[in-house]
């Protein structure tokens, strides 16, 4: 695993942008893997400007989903799919087609579950995952506890999620769904390479569980351990609680200029 430490944000939505942007010059048709949130926004913002100053060409790039809430038709404008076409299709010009995320309306949730794995797999797989991390060292939708060979299905979502997505739903938490579609922590490890961001002192603990402390499915963000490409890009706030974070400094100032990320 390696930990990259930025001054802020933007730096770090900058790094990651290029590093999607290499990868898209080496595979035109690579499969991004996107998620929802405030965090991964200056990635998006980042990629979004590369691509209109002629630097990258996403025309035949792929784009797979993270997780959705179960139960919101897919033109709901708070399901996760009708964020990621504001977020991340429309600034980029990618169109619905290249799109691949589960089925939230399906009539049969594990059915749907186990076509999206399938989807994933018939894609060639996802080559760049992005991922936050929650409080607790969630990621995806797989909370404390979830089992490290998770597949895609469904989750409950705890009370505390309900009530902070409720802004999203006219501070109505009733219309906040149960229940969502995630990824499976077996499933995103499969990804070639995962990319998990964070930003502010709320994310250390959970930062410095995940790449210090034990591997372990209380922490399941702590998996990015057993993947043999997993990059942690923080910036100053979310690095603070590291006990390597000047070792973590020092080998990214001085590794190859060729190597990325």
């Amino acid at each position: 695993m390696e930990v990259v430490i930025v001054p802020d944000a933007k730096a770090g939505g900058e790094l990651v942008a290029e590093a999607m942007a290499e990868l898209l010059r080496r595979k035109p048709d690579a499969v991004l893997g996107v998620a929802t949130g405030s965090t991964p926004l200056p990635v998006y913002e980042a990629l979004t400007a590369k691509v209109r100053a002629g630097a990258v060409e996403v025309s035949r790039a792929r784009i797979a989903q993270l997780d959705e809430y179960v139960g919101l038709p897919a033109d709901h404008p708070e399901s996760y799919r009708s964020v990621l076409r504001r977020e991340v299709l429309a600034p980029l010009g990618i169109g619905e087609e290249a799109f691949m995320g589960p089925d939230g309306a399906a009539s049969d949730i594990v059915a749907a579950c186990q076509a999206y794995d399938a989807a994933l797999a018939g894609a060639g797989g996802v080559d760049l995952q992005l991922l936050g991390i929650g409080t607790d060292g969630h990621i995806g939708f797989n909370e404390p506890c979830s089992s490290l060979a998770s597949r895609t299905r469904i989750k409950t979502l705890t009370e505390q999620t309900r009530v902070d997505n409720a802004r999203f739903f006219d501070d109505d938490i009733t219309q906040v769904p149960h229940h969502v579609i995630t990824q499976g922590i077996g499933t995103i490890l499969e990804a070639r390479h995962l990319v998990l961001l964070a930003s502010g002192e709320g994310k250390a603990d959970a930062v410095a569980a995940s790449v210090e402390g034990p591997v372990a499915s209380v922490c399941p963000a702590s998996a990015l351990q057993l993947h043999p490409h997993a990059t942690v890009v923080v910036d100053e706030g979310a690095a603070s609680k590291l006990k390597l974070g000047d070792y973590f400094r020092y080998t990214f100032a001085n590794k190859p200029s060729w190597q990325g990320i």
